[in-house]
């Protein structure tokens, strides 16, 4: 009995196995890359003269198909130019109004006055007695009665500094100084 050796298994190609008489020969060129080659630059320049055929068009009209052909909607982009403007003045309206006086007491000398200044009686306030609430603070209330405005010591009738509500009885002609005092009314 003989026994032959078995025969090698195909080597597997770019094409699949290949059968033992395709190993067995001399190898020849391929042109298959030759082929891929031609057919690339073909297909390379047909999509050259197609993007020149689709851009040689309007814009407008090209934009205008484009959005037609597309199924979803696209976003909008806006924009907005500022114009600066001039104001110019607006007319001025002027109205005349004639104001009526109000009716008010004959004038003459206040009933109630400040607890602050200095006042002539018969003139800035009326002769009378009046009366306090006391001082306005802590420091306490003072008032004067003087014979004149000189501010000198021997002008002064009479005087007091409150610590309470105070009373005090003013005289025509007589001026009367109040400090530090709540506001002084008309008793009588």
């Amino acid at each position: 009995m003989s026994f032959q050796q078995p025969s090698p298994p195909p080597h597997p190609g770019p094409q699949g196995p290949l059968s033992p008489s395709a190993t067995a020969g001399p190898a020849k060129p391929d042109r298959g890359g030759r082929r891929w080659l031609k057919y690339g630059a073909v297909a390379l320049v047909s999509l050259f003269i197609g993007v020149g055929i689709g851009n040689s068009g309007n814009a407008a009209d090209s934009g205008k198909k484009a959005t037609e052909s597309e199924a979803g909607p696209r976003p909008t982009v806006t924009v907005t130019e500022t114009a600066e403007a001039t104001a110019e003045p607006a007319p001025t309206a002027t109205e005349t109004v004639t104001a009526k006086p109000k009716k008010s007491k004959a004038p003459g000398p206040a009933a109630s006055f400040s607890g602050e200044g200095e006042y002539l009686v018969g003139d800035d306030i009326a002769a009378g007695t009046y009366k306090t609430a006391g001082p306005d603070g802590g420091f306490g209330c003072y008032w004067e009665r003087a014979k004149d405005a000189s501010g000198e010591f021997g002008s002064i009738i009479a005087n007091n500094n409150l610590d309470g509500p105070g009373r005090v009885t003013l005289n025509k002609g007589e001026y009367f100084k109040t400090n530090r005092c709540q506001e002084w009314k008309r008793a009588g």
